[in-house]
Formats: structure tokens, C-alpha cells, sequence
């Protein structure tokens, strides 16, 4: 970032934690002196069946899942709107049309993540301000590296990719950058899914 002229400053925070969400965006407003692009990517996954799932976990996944973006959302907005300018980019997941086993809750918060991309796109257009979100596929993070590890379950995975590979990281850059760009200025309330084809089979 630094050879691009870029700067980058930590801030730690549990996103759980409704009081963070007004801090960190006021924190990063003083830094830079505004704020053009949020990206809403944090996100936890427990898996429970959901005759066993619990109201701790509900509650863990809601609050950083789909609260979290929520409010950090507004506070961001807030800012926005003065400027009548600005990029929301919500990280969701493909499990926002297809249910995931076993994963009810997760599934739900992403469903949830979806239309608030929808309604919040529909509600600051009049800002200039455009909310737009990107669901991945089978991506090898930290989230779900253990259950890539077995070979079993990988080879099942792979089956359902056209493109026949799991995702990385980096297969990410390029629709975030461009979502958070000029480049998608005529595009709002839209889902960009980075899935390597999961969705058509």
C-alpha cells in the first residue's frame, strides 16, 4: 500500500460490540478527514443444526453478522450524505440464495445482508451514495481452511465448481475495487457473486 502512496492505520475492535461501531467510523473520518468507501466484510460462522441451535449463538451471529454492518452502515452514511458522495460494499455470501446445512443462522444473517444492501441502496440514492454487495463462493479463508483440509469434502466442493478450482482471496480484489470505484457509478443495490459458477448446477 505504501509504494501505491497509500496509508493504512489499525484500529481493533470487536464488531460484536454495538459501542465499537460509532468509534471506529468517527476514528477513521479523523484520520483522513472523510470517508468515500466502507466495506463491510467482517463475519463469523458456528455451524449448529437448527434443532440444537442456540439463542448465544442467534445472538453472536446476528450482532457481527448483520448488526454490525448495519450500524456501521448508518454511521457511515451519515458522513456520506453531507458530501452527497460514497461507496457501501457489503461482503455477504452465496448462502444468501442457497441454504447451507446444518447453518441456518449463518444462512439467515447473509439472506439479511442481501436486503439490507437492497434497502439501503434504495434509501441513499438520493445521496449519490451506492450500496452494492459481493457474495463469494467457496473461498479458502480462515473461516472454513479446516473444512477444505479434508480431501473428501474438497473433492465434493470442487464438483460443484464449472470453474473447478476453490477461490482465494484475491479473486475478491478485483469486484471490490471495482464496487468501491467510479467505475460502478450507474450500479446500486446489486449482488456481484465471485462464486466460479456454483450457482449455475
Amino acid at each position: 500500500m505504501s509504494a501505491a502512496n497509500g496509508t493504512a492505520f489499525p484500529h481493533s475492535c470487536d464488531l460484536g460490540d454495538f459501542s465499537s461501531h460509532e468509534s471506529l467510523i468517527r476514528n477513521a473520518i479523523e484520520r483522513f478527514g472523510t470517508l468515500d468507501i466502507l466495506v463491510n466484510n467482517a463475519a463469523i460462522q458456528k455451524r449448529q443444526p437448527f434443532l440444537d441451535a442456540t439463542l448465544s449463538t442467534w445472538t453472536e451471529m446476528f450482532a457481527v453478522n448483520l448488526q454490525a454492518p448495519f450500524f456501521l452502515s448508518q454511521a457511515a452514511a451519515r458522513h456520506m450524505t453531507k458530501q452527497r458522495r460514497g461507496k457501501i460494499v457489503n461482503i455477504a455470501s452465496i448462502h444468501d440464495t442457497v441454504a447451507l446445512s446444518k447453518s441456518s443462522i449463518y444462512s439467515i444473517t447473509k439472506g439479511g445482508l442481501r436486503m439490507l444492501t437492497r434497502s439501503l441502496a434504495l434509501e441513499l440514492s438520493e445521496y449519490n451514495v451506492h450500496v452494492n454487495a459481493i457474495s463469494p463462493g467457496a473461498i479458502r479463508t480462515n473461516m472454513n481452511r479446516a473444512a477444505l483440509a479434508d480431501p473428501a469434502h474438497e473433492q465434493d466442493t470442487l464438483k460443484k465448481i464449472p470453474l473447478g478450482r476453490i477461490g482465494d482471496p484475491q479473486d475478491l480484489v478485483g469486484a471490490a475495487v471495482f464496487l468501491a470505484s467510479s467505475e460502478s457509478d450507474y450500479i446500486t443495490g446489486s449482488t456481484l457473486y465471485v462464486d466460479g459458477g456454483i450457482l449455475l448446477q
